[in-house]
């Protein structure tokens, strides 16, 4: 049988993995780790992002590559044989918003054999996930979960939302409680050893290996199904189960990852919700972020209401880079309309800037190049309908930056703008467009 073959035949055992799952949400799977054989570990490298800064084992993914084959087989005979050793995880620090926030990086091998197990545990959690759920699945993203924030907010009866941040969610999660949930599905004792391998490997930081007691290290391959488990159990399906049938009103929970939102129809619900969930929340280790936490008057009824309170207009909320505005449509009717975030555009434009100033030394074609990249990749995801306000600010700002680092060349002299026009003629950068459409409403 060839490799292909073989491929196929393990995708064939994880389809039906997930039709089990489906069939029976009780059952729990003792026999998976066979599952981790060469071709699924030689899948799961294929999926990886092959410019990714080594882990603490220095190995680069073209390095890995010129022996793959070989590689694999070692790897795998490791696993078969639990020779297997999980290395420490390098922890880096990003800029982002003013802060710098750790990263980890797992070793080269440790990310095959992490993504792996999560096409393993995909195949089974995604039977379990509600829909309520978007972030890090298969066939779902950010522009779904906007276009479920307005199909529920246009065309439900929603009055109110409450904007959830979760404190430091991922560097949180309680391992045991993990672990126990984990377990309502996974009674394979390999693949769990595996798990728990990468939850207590360490953090090896300035040449220091510091211990890990909690949370799911950002950067791991692992990570993002194991924080959706966890806030599957805590969140989800604790919502849909225990906290909807005791409500007045309809309710729609809407979430990415660890950024979520909540729509009441009643305020007597969402403030019950509110106080149900610091309390749900704190069984597991996990808080709100009571300063980014609100509970605001928004829908169709909220310009009403908060005239009455003396407001001039209902307040906004952010919800995965988008600002979200309470509006009416030209005929008049109520919709939601959206904008670039304030913190997501001065991000943007901080980082062209950045690359600006960093390249203002390469040949005028190669950064025309990288900015049709920049502002293509843009409107890609803000390019939402209502926005274009939004993306001719960044457009007018990537020209005018541009302009800046062109005229500082030594050998270039300083350009009118009648000049710079004609040079943009020569160099066009793609003008602002919407690339994705929300569900319209006449």
């Amino acid at each position: 049988m060839g490799s292909t073959q073989r491929l196929e035949t393990v995708f064939t055992k994880l389809q039906r993995i997930s039709e089990l799952a489906k069939q029976d949400p009780t059952l729990q799977f003792t026999s998976l780790a066979h599952l981790l054989g060469i071709e699924l570990l030689g899948e799961a490298y294929r999926r990886l992002r092959k410019d990714a800064s080594p882990g603490v084992d220095g190995l680069t993914a073209q390095e890995y590559e010129q022996k793959l084959e070989g590689n694999l087989q070692e790897l795998h005979r490791h696993l078969r044989e639990g020779r297997y050793r999980a290395q420490p995880v390098r922890r880096v620090y990003i800029e982002q918003e003013g802060k710098r926030r750790p990263l980890g990086i797992p070793a080269l091998e440790d990310k095959i054999v992490q993504k792996a197990v999560a096409l393993v545990l995909e195949a089974i959690y995604e039977e379990d996930f509600l829909p309520c759920s978007y972030g890090y699945r298969p066939g779902r993203g950010p522009q779904d979960a906007l276009e479920a924030v307005f199909r529920v907010i246009v065309l439900g009866k929603v009055s109110y939302v409450l904007d959830v941040d979760i404190k430091g969610y991922f560097e949180n999660v309680v391992h045991e409680h993990l672990m126990e949930f984990i377990q309502r599905r996974i009674r394979d004792r390999s693949l769990l050893r595996l798990i728990g391998k990468w939850l207590h490997v360490g953090v090896l930081e300035e040449g220091r290996l510091l211990p890990t007691t909690k949370g799911t290290p950002q950067g791991a391959v692992i990570s993002p199904v194991l924080a959706n488990v966890y806030l599957h159990y805590v969140l989800d399906e604790w919502m849909e189960t225990e906290v909807r049938p005791q409500l007045r009103g309809e309710m729609h929970l809407l979430r990415y990852a660890d950024d979520a939102i909540i729509c009441f129809q009643h305020r007597e619900d969402a403030e019950q919700v509110a106080s149900m969930l610091r309390k749900r929340l704190a069984e597991y280790g996990l808080e709100l972020h009571e300063e980014k936490t609100r509970l605001i008057a928004f829908g169709r009824f909220a310009e009403e209401r908060v005239q009455r309170q003396g407001q001039k207009k209902p307040l906004t909320f952010d919800f995965l880079g988008f600002t979200h505005i309470c509006a009416r449509s030209r005929k008049g009717k109520f919709t939601v309309r959206v904008r670039t975030a304030r913190k997501r555009m001065k991000r943007a434009m901080r980082r062209v800037a950045e690359w600006c100033q960093r390249n203002r030394h390469l040949p005028v074609e190669e950064q025309h190049k990288a900015l049709i990249r920049i502002l293509t990749g843009h409107y890609a995801y803000y390019g939402r309908r209502g926005n274009l306000l939004s993306l001719s600010q960044f457009f007018r700002f990537v020209k005018k930056i541009w302009l800046k680092w062109l005229q500082r060349r030594a050998q270039r002299r300083r350009f009118t703008w009648s000049a710079y026009d004609e040079f943009l003629r020569r160099h066009p950068l793609p003008r602002p467009r919407i690339m994705q459409r929300a569900v319209s409403v006449s």
